[in-house]
């Protein structure tokens, strides 16, 4: 602004009297004798240009500087603003957000740092829930083997295959519990490898089916396949594939002692759909929403003291969503579940 003043006048200063003199000459050369009077008009023309310039810096000075100091204001709060936020959200005050700003550059800002906030939130907050819940889970099977190997030392009980039997049983749920936290972390992470290409499933499908049959009581529930004898490849990771199958067949082996479980296939809108229907006991309305959270466990898999770890199902949401596919559930107490899958057709 001062550099754009400092030119007009310089320049105006420079030019202005030269041209006025012009234009003089031009009136006299219409008829009209200026001869005389030429320099007080001269002066005159000076003078009040001065005056007018002066004034004219001055309002517009003002008047500049006023409007620079308003936009500047509408600038420097916002960035105020942005860094007290900052500085909190660096301290771990995690729920502090951007307000929305006028200013379109600073609101896609605004927009862009809350996002982020959101999302390093969520990060935060799964990982404290993570580590509750591993301490809860870790507690139980740690009680179970401190307390053993405690009566042990003191000579409380006898060392027996029996003893020996109940420690590698938690010895077990330990490891398995640490295993799937290692899948469950990898798989949240993305650094879980999956392997996609054209699969057939159904040889799959057949194979776990026969297995699992194998283990059934002859007075427990039914296994059966209802597939298609020919259905189009799926872009799927067969190993991650089976893992899903697996534990979708399991759970429902658990919890269903009479009826039938049956692994249906049926192909709809270019997705290949997979579903295990059991009939056992169902989940609660209040439940299903919870079902692929880590570490939950229903009242009822709690009451018959299941030796899952509660991490399988969200594997399982996990390896889904990581092949393009999408994991649902329904359930009625008394009826059965029913969990369903789709991966996208090759």
């Amino acid at each position: 602004m001062i550099v754009a003043v400092g030119s007009l006048v310089a320049i105006a200063k420079l030019s202005s009297p030269r041209f006025f003199v012009l234009q003089l000459q031009r009136i006299e050369g219409q008829g009209l004798s200026l001869r005389y009077a030429r320099t007080y008009i001269v002066e005159g023309f000076q003078t009040a240009w001065n005056r007018s310039t002066f004034w004219a810096v001055i309002v517009g000075t003002t008047v500049a500087g006023g409007l620079s100091y308003w936009v500047s204001q509408r600038i420097t709060q916002p960035l105020q603003k942005i860094e007290q936020v900052t500085k909190k959200f660096a301290e771990g005050e995690l729920s502090a957000r951007l307000p929305p700003s006028s200013i379109t550059e600073l609101n896609q800002l605004s927009s862009s740092f809350n996002r982020m906030a959101v999302s390093l939130e969520g990060v935060e907050k799964r990982r404290r829930e993570l580590i509750g819940d591993l301490t809860h889970e870790l507690r139980t099977p740690l009680t179970v083997i401190h307390g053993y190997l405690e009566e042990l030392a003191d000579r409380k009980i006898e060392p027996d295959s029996e003893v020996y039997q109940r420690l590698l049983r938690e010895t077990k749920r330990l490891q398995r519990l640490v295993n799937d936290l290692q899948e469950l972390s990898k798989a949240e992470a993305g650094y879980l490898p999956i392997n996609l290409q054209a699969a057939n499933l159904r040889p799959l499908l057949v194979t776990l089916v026969e297995r699992f049959s194998d283990q059934l009581l002859d007075e427990g529930p039914e296994l059966r396949l209802e597939c298609p004898s020919q259905i189009p490849p799926v872009l799927a990771d067969i190993d991650r594939t089976e893992q899903i199958l697996v534990n979708l067949i399991g759970n429902a082996i658990s919890y269903t002692e009479i009826g039938a479980i049956t692994v249906q296939v049926w192909l709809e809108d270019k997705r290949l759909w997979i579903a295990v229907k059991d009939t056992g006991a169902g989940i609660t309305a209040a439940d299903l929403p919870h079902v692929f959270e880590r570490f939950w466990r229903s009242g009822k898999a709690q009451a018959r003291n299941t030796r899952g770890t509660g991490i399988g199902l969200a594997i399982s949401k996990r390896l889904v969503e990581l092949q393009g596919g999408k994991i649902e559930v329904e359930s009625e107490v008394g009826v059965g579940s029913i969990f369903r899958f789709y991966l996208p057709l090759a």
